[in-house]
């Protein structure tokens, strides 16, 4: 057939039309549930693989080295910042839960004779940690012993991934979801603690770049000086003080004379308005609206407020120590600027007067590029906002990480090593975190980071799955149901201590208990079910920390445990 020769001759057209099927086989839902596009990939490419394809080469090595960088790179600023302070409990938890998942996978593999190819896919499956799969496969075939029986171990790996990854995710959605609330007091009393909670928080816009929140947080606005207060000329900074009195904070940015003539672009606190005139103002939302006639009556002001305003995401540094948002404002420095929104973690915080800022938030900032400049240059470093990848950061990064993996320390008759992946991980960790530290180099925008985290990853398992193909049916009749019995109980049992542990012994809020063990398990469709059962994005505060740290130790425990049994 001339299609089923095409692909054998261009194996590259099979990787993508296994990439575009499995992507759209992952969107599809039943009763809201869906596959996942991982699952679906490897599905498609298991099925296309059935044609006898050849898809050899470094594209599987090379798209997978890229994921494991970008992966390091989103999760390094926060499983470094992690590593002290508050985020040291959430450090190990992460680690609790690892190790909980280990100590069954193990249990597991000896109870049902497992060989380290499917103990590593099981785990990998059960504990939804697709990186795993590139991990294991790369210490089972460094393993000794005959080729053929070291390659039929590897080949199994994404077989039992396949087999237990549906219920790892069906079952985690269960546990977090449904089971975890009753067992910490039952969901109304999880709802109502979350609420209270939330009170601190602002609510997040969604991941949509197409939405945006109706309520702008910064506004600038125009007023005509012709109000009571205004029957003589007064100053930039009395108008600022009188605001102020009133318990605002404003900045006037500009001024445009009555006599219809002169526009003052730099203003300084001396600089004078009369009445009559025009006073472009800037404020947070709250802090402008209400009756402002003491000043005058406000007006569209098409013309003076014509002017380019820019927003910049700073982070916090450690010399800036820690500050509430009123005592922020008390700088001269952060005149004609603005807190549009601030995060921690990656969860969104309100900017109320009292909220505290710490070293490693991230603030973004609202104002003139001059004014911009300046607070950034106190508070932090800032990231400016670009479309341009740094692609000299991400090749010289994965080479450098790639030749850390390939260091290799001999135990006994096995060479143990990170590995070219363990090394590029290593690197985009190191490389993430010194970039949120000095952000003047290493630019990835979050659109380009996510084509190549899902790109890359997709991209390695189409072929694991094309690869493998031949062998699945064969693979599958020899594990059997017990692989899929051997992932429920690696699934459920880890998960259910970990509730336990974050509830009585840890003592998270209940809330953040259910986003902590998401995170510790990597399962965002576990996260997205706690969120909708508790009708608040307040399990998002605990879910980053834990997923920055087990997204990289389950890898290395996936390692371990191909070593172990074997």
């Amino acid at each position: 057939m001339w299609f089923v020769e095409t692909l054998r001759h261009t194996p590259a057209l099979a990787v993508f039309l296994t990439i575009g099927l499995g992507f759209w086989l992952g969107k599809l839902k039943i009763k809201g549930i869906a596959l996942g596009t991982v699952t679906s990939v490897l599905i498609i490419g298991v099925l296309i693989g059935q044609l006898d394809i050849n898809v050899g080469g470094p594209l599987k090595s090379v798209s997978f080295l890229l994921f494991l960088f970008c992966i390091g790179y989103s999760v390094g600023p926060q499983f470094f910042r992690s590593m002290k302070g508050e985020g040291l409990r959430e450090v190990l938890f992460a680690v609790v839960v690892c190790v909980l998942i280990l100590a069954t996978s193990l249990g597991v593999a000896w109870w049902f004779g497992l060989n380290p190819g499917q103990a590593a896919g099981m785990m990998a499956g059960a504990s939804t940690a697709s990186p795993v799969v590139g991990a294991a496969e790369d210490t089972v075939l460094s393993l000794p012993g005959d080729k053929d029986t070291v390659k039929a171990m590897a080949d199994a790996i994404p077989v039992c991934y396949a087999m237990t990854y549906v219920f790892g995710t069906l079952g985690a959605v269960w546990l977090l979801g449904y089971v975890g609330p009753a067992m910490m007091g039952g969901l109304d009393k999880v709802k109502a603690m979350t609420r209270e909670l939330e009170k601190t928080l602002s609510p997040a816009s969604g991941n949509d770049p197409a939405s945006f929140t109706a309520c702008r947080p910064v506004a600038f606005r125009a007023f005509v000086a012709d109000g009571p207060w205004m029957t003589e000329a007064k100053t930039a900074d009395m108008i600022r003080l009188q605001f102020e009195s009133l318990g605002k904070r404003v900045t006037v940015e500009r001024i445009e004379r009555a006599d219809g003539g002169e526009r003052i672009d730099n203003v300084t606190p001396d600089t004078e308005i009369n009445p009559g005139d025009v006073v472009a103002i800037a404020a947070r939302r709250e802090m402008i609206v209400g009756d402002n006639s003491w000043l005058g009556h406000e007006v569209a002001g098409m013309n003076i407020l014509k002017f380019p305003v820019e927003d910049v995401d700073v982070t916090v540094s450690k010399k800036f120590g820690k500050m509430t948002v009123h005592d922020l404002f008390e700088h001269d420095w952060m005149d004609g600027v603005d807190i549009k929104s601030m995060r921690r973690n990656e969860v969104p915080l309100n900017p109320m007067s009292q909220t505290e800022i710490l070293p490693g938030d991230i603030l973004e900032l609202v104002g003139l590029k001059k004014n911009l400049d300046r607070a950034a240059k106190e508070i932090g470093y800032a990231d400016p906002r670009t479309l341009t990848t740094d692609f000299v950061f991400i090749g010289l990064g994965i080479l450098l990480g790639g030749l850390l993996g390939a260091l290799a320390l001999k135990i006994g008759s096995v060479s143990v090593s990170l590995g070219a992946s363990g090394g590029a991980l290593v690197a985009g960790l190191l490389l993430g975190w010194l970039r949120a530290k000095r952000p003047v180099y290493g630019a990835i925008p979050k659109a380009s980071l996510w084509v190549f985290n899902n790109l890359g990853l997709n991209m390695y398992i189409a072929v694991i799955g094309i690869a493998s193909g031949p062998s699945f049916i064969s693979a599958f009749t020899e594990v059997g149901p017990k692989i899929f019995i051997a992932g429920l109980i690696v699934t459920l049992v880890p998960l259910f201590f970990a509730i336990l542990i974050g509830h009585r012994l840890f003592k998270f809020h209940p809330a953040v208990t259910l986003g902590c063990c998401a995170g510790a398990r990597k399962t965002t469709a576990g996260l997205g079910a706690v969120q909708e059962r508790l009708g608040s994005s307040v399990p998002a505060l605990g879910y980053t920390v834990t997923y920055a740290v087990s997204n990289t130790l389950l890898i290395i425990l996936g390692i371990a445990l191909v070593l172990l049994t074997a």
